[in-house]
């Protein structure tokens, strides 16, 4: 029987790992359960990083092709569940680029097999040959899977930067621009192609298709802020390792994740998470780890 502590030992690499394939925290959560009972089981493994990356990877795989169906039902955009990260976190740009929601939304389009391979390679800094054994392909074809996954993200990501020390107060003029309702100050802090997106699951109101331009985002928000933020109270956080607000309501409820994503210090991107049920787990702090050295 394997060492325990060894699984704790990496535990927020293989977190990681197994978020960026999902998208979804409650899965990696369940792909790590499952194993951990599986890694528990083992005997004589010579390398307990490489052996664990290998066993989280196959179940991700596995885990992503079960819940492509349901996605792809989905009521309204689907967005990724976000994860409440450490400050600073946002200071390690592979890493907060890696977890990001736009770059989360692109790997969403690519297949199971294709996800973990772009991100084993291109995040975590894998060898073909080494992903060839954890996802069992040839190396040949992990080499091709690894450059077509590749040029499809490159194709379609949006470039951002990751928080900065004027974040908060860029935010901060937004969010009072929308609440007096001044459109003008809130087109000042927004790109001209900002990118809004909202995900209610169907289980609360929400836009069911993004929003694209300065000005169309600035009157929905605007109109948003006098509809349905009365009494609401707002708290900065750092969640996918970028500038976040949390939203909750007159009562106390939560209501909104909001994750923004800058460049320049403008808002290029707002993703408005509003599902309940991707709501239950924003206050555990996940520590996110990309180390690619480690024996």
């Amino acid at each position: 029987m394997t060492d325990a502590g060894a699984f704790a030992t990496f535990r927020p690499l293989l977190f990681t790992i197994a978020y960026e394939i999902l998208g979804c925290a409650a899965d990696a959560e369940d792909v790590l359960q499952d194993s951990y009972l599986r890694w528990r089981e083992a005997t004589e493994v010579t390398h307990p990083r490489a052996y664990l990356v290998q066993i989280v990877t196959r179940q991700a795989i596995n885990h992503l092709r079960t819940v492509r169906r349901r996605r792809e039902d989905y009521v309204g955009t689907w967005l990724p569940e976000p994860i409440r990260t450490a400050p600073g976190a946002e200071h390690d740009v592979v890493l907060a680029e890696s977890v990001s929601m736009a770059v989360l939304l692109v790997l969403e389009t690519l297949g199971p097999t294709e996800r973990a391979v772009f991100v084993l390679s291109e995040v975590f800094g894998h060898s073909h040959a080494e992903i060839a054994d954890m996802v069992d392909k040839s190396e040949t074809a992990v080499r091709q899977i690894a450059h077509r996954a590749r040029t499809h993200v490159a194709a379609r990501r949006r470039r951002f930067q990751p928080d900065s020390d004027t974040s908060r107060a860029v935010i901060a003029r937004f969010l009072l621009a929308a609440d007096t309702g001044e459109l003008g100050a809130l087109m000042e802090v927004l790109a001209p192609d900002v990118v809004q997106i909202s995900d209610g699951g169907g289980r609360v109101t929400a836009a069911r298709r993004p929003i694209i331009g300065a000005e169309p985002v600035a009157r929905f928000l605007i109109k948003l802020a006098q509809n349905s933020m009365a009494g609401a109270t707002v708290e900065f956080g750092s969640f996918n390792a970028l500038p976040a607000v949390v939203v909750r309501s007159s009562t106390g409820d939560l209501d909104t994740v909001l994750v923004v994503e800058m460049t320049e210090n403008l808002v290029t991107g707002l993703y408005a998470v509003r599902n309940p049920d991707k709501l239950r787990s924003i206050d555990v702090l996940h520590i996110l780890d990309i180390a690619a050295d480690l024996p």
